[in-house]
C-alpha cells in the first residue's frame, strides 16, 4: 500500500507543509530541536539542550501544525493513500526502528519522515470520514486548540492553590454542560454535587463504584464487603465490571441481568426487582444499578425513569452512563432518553466521543460530592495549604484515582465558545440523518436486515439467514466484515446479539459526508454479491 510522503527536500528552511515539500531547522540546516545552532568545541561534540526555546517552539510549532493540517486535508484528498484499518501484521515496527534509544539529536524533519513512512501505515485512522467503526473518536479545530493550550501551560492542578483557574475553569464549564444535558440542579455546583473530568468513561465508573461502596459499607460495616451485590445488563460496558472487581467486589455478586429483543436490549426492569429482592432474601446487600443510554454493542437505552424508582426505593446508588449517547442529549429532540436522571446518583458522558473535544475529556456529574470525596481523598502534609473560604474550594485530586490532572476543561471551554451549542447539536443532528440513510440503504436490499431499532446515529444489520441456519449466517457476516475490512476503503465493526453475529455502522467522524455514507455501502453491496446465492454462491 503507499503512503503519501509528507515532504522529501532537504532541511535548508521552512517549506510550505506536508504534500508541497518542507525544510525543517534553522539557517544552517541542522533542524535539531534542541534550541541552539552552535557547536561548541567541534563538530562532534553535543550542543547544549535547550528544551523550551520561545523561538524554537514557534519555528517547530507552525511546522507540525503544517503536518496536522495536512494530514488532514489528505485524508479528504487522497483517502486511497490512507488505508481506514492498518493492514500492518503485528511486530512490523521492531525492525523499521534502532534496537536502541540515540546519542544525538536527531532532526524534526527526519523524525516527520519517520512517522510519515513507519507510523502511518500502522495506524487505523479514526479521523477518516470513511471510519464507521466503535463509537467515533470525534475532534475538531477548537479541541485541538484547547489541546495545545493545555500542554502548552502544562499546568498540573490538582489542587485549588495548584492553579485556581485550572480548577474552577472546570467547575463553571461543567455546570454550562449540565445546563445543556438540562440535568437536575444536585448535579451543579452550587449545591451539594457537581461535576469533575475524568479521563474515559472506565475511571468514572470505578470512581462512583468506590463512593457507592464506602457510603454503604458506612452504614451496614466494613466487615460487609462479602456481602454487597451490584447489578447491570449484559449490554453494559465490560469497565463496569473491572471497576467491581478493582472495587473489591466479589466476581459472583456481580448480577449481569439478561436482556433480549423484546426490549430492544435496554434492561427490564422486573427483572432488576427481581434480583434485588432474591438477593435481599439471600441476606446480600444490594448497593449499586449501572444504568446504560447508549451501549455499545446496539446504543440500546436502559429505561432510566423505572430503573431509577427501584434504585431510590432500595437505597441502591444508580449511575448513568451515557459515554457515547449522552451527547446527543444536547438535541431537545434526544433529551427524552435521559428522563429519570432525577433518580440518579451520577451521571457521565465522554465528550470526546460526539462533542468534538479531543481525547480525552470524560465529563462526570455526582449528586452527593461528599460521598465520592470521602472515598478519594487523600491529606498528606506536603499538600495542605491556607486558603481563604477553605469549605467552599475544591481539590479535584480528591474526585479521581490519580493526583496529577491535566487541564482538560480548556478545549471543552473552546469548544462551547467557539462553535456554540447550537452548531453542536445541528453536527449531531447531521450524523444521525447520515445513519437514517444508511438504514434506508439496507432495509431496501432485500439479503440485509436491520436488527435493532436506532436511535442516534448506529446502525446495526447483518445478511439475512439462508434457510433460516444461524450458524451458516454468522459465518457468512463475520466473512463480509473481513472483506470490507481488508480493501482499506471503509472500517466497521462488530457485536453479538442473541447469539447473532452483527455488523455495527456507526457515523460520527467529523469530516464524514454524505458522499461517504454512499461509498461504504456500494462496498458492502459489493462484497455481500459473493455470499448471497444471488451472487451465485
Amino acid at each position: 500500500m503507499h503512503y503519501r510522503d509528507f515532504g522529501n527536500v532537504n532541511c535548508n528552511g521552512n517549506g510550505n507543509g506536508i504534500g508541497n515539500g518542507i525544510g525543517f531547522g534553522n539557517s544552517n540546516g541542522n533542524g535539531d530541536v534542541n534550541g541552539s545552532n552552535e557547536k561548541v568545541n567541534g563538530a562532534n561534540e553535543t550542543i547544549k539542550m535547550k528544551p523550551m526555546d520561545s523561538e524554537l517552539l514557534r519555528e517547530q510549532g507552525h511546522i507540525m501544525v503544517d503536518f496536522i493540517a495536512d494530514y488532514y486535508k489528505n485524508l479528504q484528498d487522497s483517502p486511497q493513500d490512507f488505508p481506514v484499518l492498518s493492514q500492518v501484521q503485528p511486530g512490523y515496527l521492531r525492525d523499521m526502528l534502532p534496537h536502541s534509544a540515540p546519542d544525538q539529536p536527531d532532526s524534526l524533519k527526519k523524525l516527520l519522515d519517520d512517522v510519515t513512512k513507519k507510523i502511518m501505515p500502522g495506524l487505523t485512522h479514526w479521523q477518516s470520514p470513511s471510519y464507521f467503526a466503535y463509537y467515533a473518536s470525534s475532534t475538531s479545530v477548537a479541541g485541538f486548540l484547547g489541546e495545545m493550550l493545555s500542554a502548552g501551560l502544562s499546568v498540573v492542578g490538582f489542587t485549588w492553590q495548584t492553579s485556581p483557574a485550572a480548577t474552577e475553569l472546570e467547575i463553571i464549564v461543567l455546570d454550562w454542560l449540565a445546563q445543556l444535558l438540562q440535568l437536575p440542579d444536585h448535579f451543579l455546583s452550587t449545591g451539594n454535587g457537581g461535576g469533575v473530568i475524568q479521563g474515559t468513561a472506565c475511571e468514572a465508573v470505578l470512581v462512583v463504584v468506590l463512593a457507592a461502596r464506602d457510603r454503604i459499607l458506612k452504614q451496614v460495616g466494613k466487615t460487609s464487603l462479602p456481602r454487597l451485590v451490584v447489578y447491570a445488563s449484559d449490554q453494559t460496558h465490560s469497565s463496569f465490571r473491572k471497576a467491581c472487581l478493582i472495587g473489591g467486589i466479589h466476581e459472583e455478586n456481580i448480577r449481569v441481568l439478561k436482556t433480549d429483543s423484546s426490549t430492544n436490549y435496554g434492561l427490564p426492569p422486573e427483572s432488576l426487582e427481581e434480583a434485588i429482592s432474591h438477593d435481599l432474601a439471600k441476606g446480600f446487600i444490594p448497593s449499586f444499578v449501572c444504568a446504560t443510554v447508549g451501549t455499545t454493542s446496539s446504543a440500546a437505552v436502559d429505561p432510566l425513569v423505572p430503573l431509577g424508582k427501584i434504585a431510590k426505593k432500595n437505597g441502591i446508588w444508580m449511575h448513568v452512563d451515557a459515554a457515547y449517547a449522552g451527547n446527543a442529549c444536547i438535541c431537545p429532540e434526544y433529551r427524552k432518553y435521559i428522563d429519570g436522571v432525577e433518580n440518579a446518583d451520577s451521571f457521565n458522558m465522554n465528550a470526546h466521543k460526539w462533542l468534538f473535544a479531543n481525547q480525552t475529556c470524560s465529563p462526570l456529574w455526582v449528586k452527593d460530592r461528599y460521598a465520592l470525596i470521602d472515598a478519594l481523598k487523600t491529606n498528606p502534609e506536603y499538600l495542605d495549604y491556607k486558603v481563604s473560604k477553605r469549605d467552599e474550594v475544591v481539590n479535584y485530586k480528591d474526585w479521581q484515582i490519580s493526583l496529577s490532572r491535566r487541564f482538560r476543561s480548556l478545549k471543552l471551554w473552546m469548544v462551547l465558545r467557539l462553535y456554540g451549542s447550537e452548531n453542536l447539536r445541528n453536527f449531531i443532528r447531521e450524523h444521525v440523518d447520515l445513519a437514517k440513510q444508511f438504514e434506508a440503504y439496507v432495509s431496501q436490499d432485500p439479503r440485509f436486515e436491520v436488527v435493532t431499532s436506532r436511535y442516534f446515529s448506529l446502525v446495526c444489520f447483518r445478511l439475512v439467514p439462508l434457510d433460516a441456519d444461524e450458524d451458516k449466517c454468522n459465518q457468512r457476516n463475520r466473512e463480509l466484515l473481513a472483506a470490507v475490512n481488508s480493501t482499506g476503503k471503509i472500517f466497521i465493526s462488530h457485536t453479538a446479539l442473541s447469539g447473532k453475529f452483527i455488523l455495527r455502522f456507526a457515523v460520527g467522524a467529523p469530516l464524514t459526508e454524505e458522499k461517504h455514507v454512499t461509498e461504504a455501502w456500494q462496498i458492502i453491496q459489493k462484497h455481500a454479491s459473493k455470499f448471497t446465492c444471488n451472487g451465485n454462491c
